[in-house]
């Protein structure tokens, strides 16, 4: 049987409002891709940051 390893949780929690409609379309498509919600939307901000035009400020 494997050892359990405890790792420091990396992620800060943070509370957020979102449009009631934005919300359920995010849910349904975390649901679809068999994520949770925190991790679905982890990825969405990630790849927003990725493909955001580089400022000078």
């Amino acid at each position: 049987m494997a050892d359990f390893i405890p790792k420091q949780y990396k992620k800060e929690q943070f509370t957020i409002r979102m449009d009631q409609d934005m919300l359920e379309r995010v849910d349904r498509l975390a649901e679809e891709y068999r994520l949770s919600r925190s991790e679905f939307i982890n990825q969405c901000v990630a790849f927003a940051l990725k493909h955001m035009p580089q400022s000078d400020t």
